[in-house]
């Protein structure tokens, strides 16, 4: 009996993969190994929409994959690919533009959140739609960011089946464990995020006097109590999440363990609890970094294994669509 088969991507830009990456996305990633079909991609066609220096976009699409490899991906078990590797996603993306009404693309929010720019940032919902259908999975790992873009792929699939008969699997959301929401260390009212870094974000990466310097820095609330209050301390809130996960202990054991001990003690904790959640992907990294011969095999064979899925559903779509193939010889 087959597996159920899954997909999902992450772009390689910024300085790396940070605590929430890991905890939101990358270690369900690894989980969802063991009982379904993984399609796991670098989406490095969608970090063209910010310019990337060129050196720089390829020292990060390894050094991702590294990252990806040291949090659990098992190529041995997915298909880890760059999506450039794989041109089928640029092709079924015009295919799918054509179908995309420009309203509904001025709709999504990521080109406004943005205000506005490249028209790459404009179609970028559709790319992301060619990227999910391509394989035919069942459903999508997703966030409440990307919810909507989830939704534009599911409407363009069923219209697409709609006018050229049952083309694509409409994919659903992938039910997991809700996430922990880790917040910036410097700012507890947002979100721990790529684009932002600076000193409020964990690097999973980061040698450990790095992390501890940035927990033991982190902004914390008023009063001495270690209690979860997202509205009256924001900042010690962020800090026990950030514990919870990293030790396995719940929120209001940890509120007992410290109650009538200061901040100082809770912090070092903290930082101390991170610094072991990260060591074993750290040195995991280290030596994956260290053998870029590695990475591009596993990128390689990953995009030749999706190559496999992505032609099949070309070959289907060009012929429904009326495209005459090409003549062989």
């Amino acid at each position: 009996m087959s597996r159920p088969r899954v997909l999902s991507g992450i772009q390689p830009t910024g300085s790396g993969k940070h605590l929430g990456n890991y905890l939101g996305a990358v270690r369900h990633w690894a989980a969802m190994q063991d009982e379904n079909e993984c399609f796991f991609f670098l989406a490095d066609l969608h970090a063209l929409t910010v310019t990337p220096e060129p050196a720089e976009l390829r020292t990060r699409t390894r050094a991702t994959t590294a990252e990806l490899l040291a949090m659990g991906v098992d190529p041995a078990r997915s298909a880890l690919f760059a999506q450039s590797h794989v041109p089928e996603h640029a092709e079924l993306a015009w295919v799918l533009g054509c179908l995309t009404g420009f309203g509904e693309a001025s709709r999504m929010t990521q080109f406004k959140d943005k205000g506005g720019g490249n028209v790459g940032l404009f179609t970028y919902p559709v790319l992301q739609a060619a990227d999910i259908l391509l394989y035919q999975p069942q459903s999508v790992p997703v966030g409440e960011d990307q919810r909507q873009h989830l939704e534009l792929t599911r409407d363009l699939a069923q219209r697409f089946n709609s006018r050229y008969g049952h083309t694509f699997t409409v994919p659903a959301p992938y039910v997991q464990r809700a996430a922990e929401r880790i917040k910036d260390l410097a700012d507890p009212d947002a979100k721990m995020s790529t684009s932002r870094g600076g000193p409020g974000t964990l690097w999973v990466v980061d040698e450990p006097k790095a992390l501890t310097k940035k927990i033991k820095s982190a902004v914390t609330d008023t009063g001495r109590e270690v209690v979860y209050d997202v509205a009256a301390k924001p900042g010690i809130s962020n800090l026990l999440t950030i514990l919870s996960v990293a030790t396995g202990k719940g929120v209001e054991e940890l509120e007992a363990a410290y109650d009538g001990k200061g901040y100082g003690d809770f912090k070092a904790d903290v930082a101390e609890a991170v610094v072991e959640l990260f060591a074993p992907i750290r040195e995991r990294y280290a030596a994956l970094i260290a053998d870029p011969g590695h990475l591009d095999d596993v990128l390689a064979d990953g995009a030749a294994r999706a190559r496999e899925v992505a032609a099949t559903t070309m070959a289907t779509v060009r012929d429904r669509i009326g495209l005459l193939p090409p003549r062989a010889g």
